[in-house]
């Protein structure tokens, strides 16, 4: 008998900071509007990273975590009906949920809503990092017929990008920098890509992230081996658009330094929850820092459809898939920063 055919399931519990598990439970039941999808893969964030070193306080012992997954409908529960879904219908979720009663005032801005969560970060909601999740049917989002389901796994990421690109929309002939090679910074890069910016620049470390960007259409710059003004001074001088996806006092230092005054700085990357700024960077040279978190509901919606036509770039981002008894490892490894270039699955439906 094939696992997802069995009464109970899988999931990976955070038993401990710096310790996952391999858990087995009964499977849950959908309520009323809700379904559970039988996962395909779900992706490792860099969130989920920092939540399992217990760097970002933000997930707990005891739970599950995963919000960037994709499988197929396995049961419906009743007043579902008007979402057109199917049994066995392949799908992703988007994990912000907002109240039902609050969802029309938000509508468009869903990520500002002060009562919404996240699965995969509310620590009450068993979420993705299983062979079974519960989501509400109005989150699920249908995958086509002819897009590899894994790919579904990285709408969520890429979602992220586009929401970041369109807090400081740049036109198609501004040059763009990234500061951040890793998973959001590629998810950047694709976005600026689907916006029709033709000239992006992206400051990476590591080398390997440095090809995989450029394979994406990016120009790569190693800060290490000459700073980031004398590279883009090279290249034309400072740029319009910076987007920060490290989020550090280093990044956004050089955010400042490499944006043209009056140009525009996305902080996208949350890699410290409090960062020094130097002022006079930003008012005297009118320079714009933006926020970005999360996405609205059509950003995950454009991210979706983007990803069913780029079949190769999604392919690309993907460096290799792990089991649920090999994730803990794999979750280890990332934190001392392995060297991984993209996203690492991992799969549960072997």
């Amino acid at each position: 008998m094939m696992p997802f055919e069995r009464e109970t399931m899988i999931s990976l519990v955070l038993e401990e900071i710096g310790r996952l598990v391999v858990a087995e439970d009964v499977k849950p039941a959908p309520g009323a509007g809700e379904v559970r999808v039988r996962v395909a893969v779900t992706g490792i964030c860099g969130s989920d990273i920092h939540g399992y070193t217990g760097e970002n306080g933000r997930r707990f012992p005891g739970q599950v975590m995963g919000h960037e997954a994709s499988g197929w409908i396995d049961q419906i529960g009743p007043d579902s009906e008007e979402f057109g879904l199917s049994l066995n219908q392949p799908v992703t979720f988007n994990p912000l949920v907002v109240p039902l009663d609050q969802a029309e005032n938000f509508r468009g801005r869903e990520q500002h809503c002060p009562d919404r969560y996240v699965i995969g970060v509310k620590a009450s909601i068993p979420a993705a990092f299983a062979t079974h999740v519960i989501i509400p049917s109005r989150n699920i989002v249908p995958l086509g017929p002819d897009v590899p389901v894994e790919h579904g796994a990285l709408v969520e990421p890429l979602a992220v990008g586009v929401h970041a690109v369109r807090r400081v929309m740049a036109e198609p002939d501004t040059r763009c920098l990234v500061i951040g090679g890793g998973p959001i910074g590629q998810a950047v890069v694709l976005a600026l890509k689907m916006a029709g910016v033709g000239q992006i620049y992206v400051s990476e470390v590591d080398s390997a992230r440095r090809d995989l960007v450029e394979q994406l259409g990016a120009r790569a710059l190693d800060p290490l081996a000459e700073p980031l003004t004398t590279a883009l001074d090279a290249l034309g001088g400072p740029v319009g658009v910076t987007f920060d996806a490290v989020g550090t006092d280093s990044s956004v230092a050089d955010a400042l330094s490499t944006t043209t005054r009056g140009g525009r700085i996305c902080l996208v990357g949350m890699g410290s929850p409090a960062i020094t700024l130097n002022a006079f960077r930003i008012s005297t040279d009118e320079r714009s820092l933006v926020g970005s978190f999360t996405y609205s509901g059509q950003d995950f919606l454009d991210a979706a459809e983007y990803v069913s036509r780029a079949s190769k770039e999604m392919s690309l981002l993907i460096s290799r898939e792990v089991s649920p008894a090999e994730a803990d490892s794999a979750f280890r490894s990332l934190a001392k920063g392995d060297g991984t270039p993209g996203k690492v699955l991992v799969r549960f439906n072997a």
